[in-house]
């Protein structure tokens, strides 16, 4: 599988699909495991890129600190790697912070799609981020992603999700490297932000509230929002009409003649 380089790091991705590109950017400790359900909806019709964080799965894992513009570094560097014109971004959590700065400082993003993104670390309650991690074990971790009826519901899943995360997800010192960064970013001027923009939210996210994700949407000049019902992870909870959505959005603004 291809590696890209960044100042010495190698960060792992992986392609599916063919034509237009859409480039999907994880958040906190999570692996590529989480896009799994988007990339089913989208490879085909699109060409998917997935990659690991530095730090987490077969990425390399340097010392900290860590910080969104080297993240977007990061990203920069697997497009460039894959010799990507133009990409659709699709961003969760700390990923959404990487694609605001990747379209302000790069010239390779035509959309963005953002799940549960704030403008500003400020407005990420660093508690309820925390107890995402696998710091207690997988389990604890999971009733601030999905809400209680979908665990309730899904157990199966959340057992293949349990394996998974044990599996491929940081912990640790990369762990807090990546969550400084998510809790450390300073959005750049978003009305230099131009992009078509959707902002996806939790109405029960205990990391992003509603009225932060609303925020950012109201300040980007071409964003608007969408509210799912859920928590961190309610764009996985319910993938399928959010990938609906995202198809939708990404059909109104490829053409796939090109």
């Amino acid at each position: 599988m291809p590696t890209a380089t960044n100042r010495g790091v190698d960060l792992y991705y992986e392609t599916d699909g063919d034509g237009p590109t859409v480039a999907f950017v994880g958040d906190v400790g999570y692996g590529a495991w989480l896009w799994g359900w988007h990339h089913d909806a989208v490879a085909g019709p699109y060409e998917t890129v997935v990659f690991d964080h530095r730090g987490t799965g077969r990425s390399d894992a340097p010392a900290g600190p860590y910080d969104v513009g080297t993240l977007a570094a990061d990203l920069e560097a697997v497009l460039a790697d894959h010799g990507v014109r133009s990409a659709h971004v699709v961003g969760a959590g700390l990923g959404g912070m990487v694609a605001l700065r990747y379209a302000h400082e790069y010239t390779r993003a035509s959309t963005l799609t953002l799940y549960c993104t704030a403008a500003d670390g400020g407005d990420i309650d660093a508690d309820a981020l925390a107890e995402l991690s696998l710091d207690d074990g997988p389990e604890a971790s999971l009733s601030g992603a999905f809400s209680e009826q979908f665990r309730t519901e899904a157990a199966d899943l959340l057992d293949r999700i349990t394996g998974w995360r044990r599996e491929e997800d940081a912990s640790g010192d990369p762990w807090e490297a990546q969550a400084a960064a998510m809790t450390g970013f300073s959005a750049p001027p978003l009305y230099e932000v131009t992009l078509p923009t959707t902002v996806y939210y939790g109405l029960d996210d205990p990391v992003v509230t509603p009225e932060a994700a609303e925020s950012l949407a109201a300040a980007l000049p071409r964003g608007d929002s969408e509210a799912v019902e859920g928590r961190h992870l309610c764009f996985v909870e319910h993938a399928p009409a959010v990938t609906d959505r995202l198809l939708a959005t990404l059909d109104t603004h490829t053409d796939h003649e090109v």
